[in-house]
C-alpha cells in the first residue's frame, strides 16, 4: 500500500550534479525522526523518499538537511564556499504529498464502495441492455458473467502488481485505482461487444444450439476486439516508454488488465455462458 492508503509523506528530489547513494540520504535524514524512510531512484539523477506524515515545517527541514548534507562545492569538488550561490540548482524539489493515517483509511473504504458500486451498476445496466434476451440464458445472467470476468480481470491485475511490489518496490495508491476502475470500464465494454453479438445471432439463428451460435459469434469479432486492444496498447507502451516516472504505475496497470480484458471477454465470460445454459439443461 502505499502513502495514498497508509499515510505519510513522500517527497521527490532531483540532484542536479550527483545523485548520492540510498544509504547516505538515508542516514542524512535520520537525525529528523521520520520513522521508517524508504528511498528509491527514478531516472538518472532523481529520488522518492517515503516517510512518516510530516508538517510543513519538518518539510523545509528535510530540504535544508538535504542541502548541506550534499553541497555543491563537494560534488564539484569546489574549494569551501564557491558553491553556495549555485546550491539551489544542486536539489530540486519536484513534488511533496503527505497524507494522515485517518485521511488514508477513508481513500480505502471509499476505494472499495467505488468498485462495489461499479460492480453493482454494470449487472444492473447489462441485465436491463439484454432485457428482451431471456432464452437459452436469462438477461441478468449475462451481467453476472461480465462481473465474473471483471473479478478474474482485476484479481490478475492485484496479483501482477503484488509480485511487482515484492521486487521492484511498486505500490498500490490512488493512480492504481484509477488504473482498475479505467480497466473495469474498458473490459466490460469489450465484453459487451461480445454479447451484443450473441443477441443479435440468436435472433437471427432461432432454434440452433446455443454453443454453435455463441461459437460462431466469438468468430465474429474476435479480430476487432484483439485490433482494437492492440491499438490501445501500443498508445499505453509509448506512455509508458517516455511518460516519465510519475505514471509509470498507472500505465502498467492498464497494459495487465487491457491485455487480461481483452483475454478474458472472448476466452472466459462467452464459455462461461454455454456452461450456465448446459447446466442448467442438465
Amino acid at each position: 500500500m502505499g502513502i495514498d492508503f497508509t499515510g505519510g509523506s513522500l517527497l521527490e528530489v532531483e540532484f542536479m550534479v550527483m545523485r548520492p547513494n540510498q544509504s547516505d540520504v538515508n542516514q542524512a535524514l535520520a537525525e529528523l525522526n521520520l520513522g521508517n524512510i524508504v528511498s528509491q531512484p527514478v531516472g538518472e539523477k532523481g529520488m522518492i523518499i517515503r516517510f512518516k506524515d510530516v508538517n510543513e515545517e519538518i518539510h523545509q527541514k528535510i530540504l535544508q538537511t538535504l542541502k548541506e548534507k550534499f553541497k555543491p562545492s563537494d560534488a564539484l569538488n569546489l574549494p569551501e564556499g564557491q558553491g553556495i550561490n549555485f546550491e539551489i540548482k544542486i536539489i530540486e524539489e519536484k513534488r511533496f504529498d503527505s497524507i494522515g493515517p485517518v485521511i488514508g483509511q477513508e481513500l480505502k473504504n471509499k476505494t472499495i464502495w467505488a468498485i462495489i458500486i461499479v460492480l453493482i451498476a454494470i449487472v444492473i445496466y447489462i441485465a436491463w441492455a439484454f432485457r428482451k434476451v431471456s432464452k437459452p440464458v436469462a438477461s441478468w445472467k449475462y451481467g453476472l458473467i461480465a462481473v465474473l470476468a471483471l473479478f478474474h480481470d482485476i484479481t490478475i491485475t492485484v496479483g501482477v502488481f503484488v509480485i511487482l511490489g515484492k521486487f521492484y518496490n511498486l505500490e498500490a495508491n490512488a493512480p492504481f485505482v484509477a488504473a482498475l476502475l479505467t480497466v473495469l470500464g474498458y473490459s466490460v465494454n469489450d465484453t459487451i461487444v461480445v454479447f451484443d453479438r450473441i443477441r443479435e445471432n440468436l435472433i437471427k439463428h432461432l432454434g440452433e444450439d446455443f454453443d454453435k451460435i455463441v461459437d460462431q459469434s466469438i468468430n465474429e469479432v474476435i479480430v476487432r476486439s484483439i485490433n482494437t486492444s492492440f491499438t490501445v496498447l501500443l498508445a499505453l507502451l509509448a506512455l509508458l516508454l517516455f511518460g516519465g516516472a510519475t505514471i509509470r504505475d498507472f500505465i502498467l496497470a492498464l497494459i495487465v488488465g487491457i491485455s487480461v480484458g481483452t483475454y478474458s471477454s472472448i476466452f472466459l465470460a462467452s464459455p462461461l455462458l454455454v456452461i450456465w445454459e448446459k447446466f442448467k439443461t442438465k
